[in-house]
């Protein structure tokens, strides 16, 4: 393919791109904030002794993912950019967002979008520790990168922070430490007072399960095999989940986030297919989907 093909489908593709950026994003306020209420109000309703706790094993795992979703438009300010005035409300889903998973959103900011600047470099991509072989291992990367003294996860991200050094990681590392303060505070004291199970099944347990759930669909899947895909048009790929496009918290359709991270996520299977002829002339290799 020459210059003069590259120039003319790049142009084509922006054309098409521009198409799927922007559009309502208040359902993602309205579900982030929603959804953190209810979580909030199993603790109280678990101590006096009315809650349903299977249901809310279940809807805590649901918000520990689905977090996550509403969290990454906020990180890409797609719900209100800098300046802005809905930008104090990209601030605030982006915050209430990660709490489920003890994860705070001024790291999970940072963390993803070194992972876009250097994605698939293996000692800049800060999700290069979540490669594995295969699914079964990459299932067990998840929670094996979160053990004590494994350099993965959470514990490869506070490295990193650690060395870049800035105002904004250093602001980062002080919220993590306040924030996993906070989760383990409360674990104990529930414990204490006799929930335990309740403490387990309504934030330890879920917190556990989206995280693994995350890291695979979000980090593993859609980059694999990561070793020498570095390219535009190469370091992320497009698959076909067996849990489908939902559940799989539309990844399946990842590479068109890496290419336009302002088309917001429930776009992208559409974008994806407007722009999927421009994709296999690319060398994608489109055939999953």
């Amino acid at each position: 393919m020459d210059r003069y093909t590259r120039r003319d489908l790049r142009k084509e593709e922006i054309e098409i791109a521009r198409r799927f950026h922007g559009g309502a994003m208040w359902p993602y306020a309205v579900a982030a904030f929603g959804c953190f209420a209810i979580w909030l109000s199993f603790f109280p309703l678990a101590i006096m002794g009315v809650l349903n706790l299977p249901l809310a094993f279940v809807l805590s795992c649901i918000f520990c993912v689905g977090g996550y979703v509403t969290s990454h438009e906020a990180m890409h300010s797609n719900i209100g950019r800098p300046g802005t005035k809905y930008r104090w409300l990209n601030e605030a889903v982006g915050a209430v967002s990660t709490i489920p998973i003890v994860f705070p959103f001024s790291m999970a900011r940072l963390m993803h979008l070194e992972h876009h600047y250097h994605t698939n470099h293996p000692d800049k991509d800060p999700d290069y520790t979540d490669e594995a072989p295969n699914m079964w291992l990459a299932w067990y990367k998840t929670w094996y990168n979160r053990q004590p003294g494994v350099d993965g996860s959470i514990h490869h991200y506070k490295r990193i922070l650690a060395e870049m050094g800035t105002p904004e990681a250093r602001r980062a590392l002080v919220e993590t430490m306040i924030l996993q303060l906070v989760f383990m505070g409360t674990l104990f004291t529930m414990a204490w007072n006799g929930y335990a199970i309740e403490a387990a099944l309504i934030w330890w347990l879920p917190r556990h399960i989206g995280l693994s759930y995350i890291r695979f669909f979000l980090s593993w899947a859609p980059h694999h095999p990561r070793e020498g895909k570095m390219g535009r048009y190469e370091n992320t790929n497009v698959f076909k989940s067996r849990v489908g496009h939902i559940l799989s918290m539309g990844m399946q359709y990842h590479i068109v986030h890496h290419l336009y991270p302002g088309i917001p996520n429930h776009r992208t299977k559409e974008a994806y297919y407007a722009l999927k002829p421009i994709l296999k002339a690319r060398g994608v290799d489109v055939s999953p989907l």
